[in-house]
């Protein structure tokens, strides 16, 4: 009997834990380890931010979900992995061994790396969580009774920049409905070289949209944002130029803002001896294996993916949720096929393909593959993607409760994208 250890249950996590129970004969064990007893679905994050949503709607508690399914859970974060002695230290005092390990647990959000910033101590707030989903609709509940500037945008070093257009676009329609749009200067600061950079090196027409759209909804912005310390109600900002000279210093003012900050690997992962890269990112080879421990793998945010290009100020590569899921599955054909005493063959599919909503309308990407040169390089804008993600927040959640292990990704957004239907790859692309 093998046991197999997932640590993280969110997007990437829970999926793994159904597709490897499906996968597995019964009498090997699985179980999943995470800081805390529920799922929430992140996209929905910036609607939770502005009272679209409440927690209730986007939150599952974990145990009962798992435990139908024959999968063993425990709540507790992971403090101190052993990889060569195949175990785990919990904080709540427990040690877990391992036969296999699955990395799953999303970054840290490393929001010391620009001083005052983040909602715990400092002056910015973030989407990354509910928690701090929650936390903005406290503030912006207030902010509504005396509005005045936002700042919306993303940190040097930032890579998922797709809520952070989401959110500016989604806080300006909801002060459309509101009546206040015009009491709300809003500025977009952003570490990106260009508007719909996207941390991708733009996706067919990105940059000219997006610009369109910003300018269409009275959107500032500054690019090559090099954001260097935050005070209370007050960004500040180095502005370069393509060479990463210095263009302009600004201080931005703000009521309320919203600035994504930079990942890194979460501490416990981080800590392992040639485990991951200096950012604590791990390290893995084209079977989502670790490089240096061949019964450790990895998914997700957490994995160490090269930007697409080098930029003035620094961004790093998106992981969008269809990369996530082709890796899971990856991993999960993997281990069996270890398990049987095969070789482990199976590969990602490292496609960029994102639903982005705009509040009352939306904007769809696909990049194949993520980093240029590209086979498919698309992007369009229309209220088809807002109804659309819609539809895909509800279907994944629903999928999490029901244990369901169909890949959602490419049976799902392909088809209401209406492109290319992928085929199963066989090599990495």
């Amino acid at each position: 009997m093998a046991h197999i250890v997932i640590m993280g249950a969110g997007i990437g996590g829970m999926p793994a834990a159904y597709d490897l129970r499906a996968a597995l004969p019964a009498q090997h064990k699985v179980t999943v380890i995470s800081a805390v007893d529920y799922f929430h679905f992140v996209p929905s994050n910036p609607w939770v931010a502005v009272g679209w949503r409440k927690r209730e709607d986007i939150i599952l508690e974990i145990a009962p979900l798992l435990k139908r399914k024959g999968i063993d859970f425990i709540a507790s974060p992971v403090t101190a992995i052993d990889a060569p002695g195949n175990k785990l230290t919990l904080e709540n005092g427990q040690t877990v061994d391992y036969d296999y390990l699955v990395i799953t647990t999303g970054p840290r959000l490393a929001f010391e790396e620009v001083p005052g910033s983040g909602p715990n101590g400092g002056y910015t707030h973030s989407i990354c969580t509910v928690n701090h989903a929650e936390q903005f609709w406290a503030d912006y509940e207030k902010f509504l009774q005396n509005p005045g500037p936002v700042v919306i945008g993303a940190m040097p070093g930032a890579s998922c920049f797709g809520p952070a257009y989401e959110f500016a676009f989604i806080v300006a329609a909801d002060l459309r409905k509101r009546k206040l749009r015009h009491k709300v200067p809003i500025t977009y600061v952003t570490s990106e070289p260009y508007i719909g950079h996207l941390g991708l090196g733009g996706v067919g027409d990105s940059k000219s949209m997006l610009e369109s759209e910003l300018r269409s909804q009275d959107i500032k912005w500054i690019t090559n944002a090099k954001t260097t310390r935050v005070e209370e109600g007050k960004l500040f900002v180095d502005q370069l130029d393509d060479n990463g000279a210095l263009v302009k210093q600004h201080e931005v003012p703000f009521k309320l803002s919203m600035m994504l900050p930079a990942f890194k690997g979460v501490d416990a992962v981080a800590a392992v001896p040639e485990l991951c890269n200096p950012r604590g990112f791990v390290l893995i080879d084209e079977h989502q294996r670790s490089k240096k421990y061949p019964n450790i793998f990895s998914a997700g945010v957490c994995v160490a993916i090269p930007p697409v290009e080098v930029t003035p100020v620094a961004t790093g590569a998106p992981k969008t949720g269809y990369m996530i899921e082709t890796m899971i599955s990856a991993i999960t054909e993997n281990i069996a096929a270890d398990l049987k005493g095969e070789k482990a063959e199976a590969t990602a599919t490292w496609n960029a393909i994102c639903l982005a909503d705009m509040g009352d309308t939306g904007a769809a990407f696909v990049a194949l593959p993520q980093i240029p040169p590209r086979n498919v390089n698309w992007f369009k804008k229309g209220k088809w993607v807002h109804l659309g993600k819609i539809a895909f927040e509800k279907y994944f959640i629903s999928k999490m409760k029901s244990g369901n292990t169909e890949p959602i990704y490419e049976k799902y957004v392909l088809k209401i994208l209406g492109i290319v239907r992928l085929n199963k790859p066989s090599g990495p692309v």
